[in-house]
């Protein structure tokens, strides 16, 4: 049981450092904000279910889904957000978003 835990925490590791060397190597910050909210969940996903894997069906089990349901119900809001704010203050697409 612990591996198959262990090994979903590494495939969830593995798409949260993916996600931050796509946060430092794209030019804009709409282009970044989809790639990162992207990874982010899917990364979260796989961590939060190899822990909940690893926790067994306690108290703990629960408070894991409950917090992977409101990365899932934030994370897309928040990366809207984000990338509105950039948008009305004035950034576009493009080359680093300050044309």
């Amino acid at each position: 049981m612990s591996w198959i835990a262990i090994g979903l925490i590494v495939v969830g590791l593995y798409f949260l450092v993916v996600g931050s060397i796509g946060m430092l190597r794209l030019p804009d910050v709409f282009s970044r904000a989809h790639a990162l909210s992207l990874t982010d969940s899917l990364g979260a996903l796989f961590v939060l279910v190899g822990l909940a894997v690893y926790e067994g069906f306690t108290t703990n089990f629960l408070r894991i889904i409950v917090v992977l349901a409101l990365i899932y119900l934030l994370n897309p809001v928040i990366a809207h957000a984000t990338v509105r704010a950039a948008y009305r203050s004035g950034l576009r697409p493009g080359k680093g978003g300050d044309q």
